[in-house]
């Protein structure tokens, strides 16, 4: 098992959105990118993304959310980073992702 802590931007364009409809942006786009996440177990696996920033309300933004991985295999942290870019929607950014 791997952890993977990600740096990521909540920008202008979804700043109405809440924060379930943020935490659904990141596991899908985690699931798009076909990044090997580990799921919890039990009757509705979910994916194990930890979040370790305050909740945002809506309508704000912020520069720096955090957010940690656990990822099943070891993956480069840099391609990880560039996998959800390609695959996140506009306003919402990886900033970097470290071990």
């Amino acid at each position: 098992m791997q952890r993977v802590k990600i740096t990521y931007k909540k920008g202008e364009e979804i700043r109405f959105l809440s924060h379930l409809d943020h935490m659904k942006v990141l596991e899908r786009a985690v699931r798009r990118a076909g990044i090997p996440i580990e799921y919890s177990q039990g009757f509705n696996p979910r994916p194990r993304i930890s979040y370790l920033s305050k909740a945002l309300k809506v309508g704000e933004v912020s520069s720096e959310c955090l957010a940690e991985l656990k990822l099943k295999d070891w993956q480069n942290p840099q391609k990880i980073k560039d996998a959800l870019n390609q695959v996140l929607p506009g306003g919402f950014e990886i900033l970097s992702a470290e071990c």
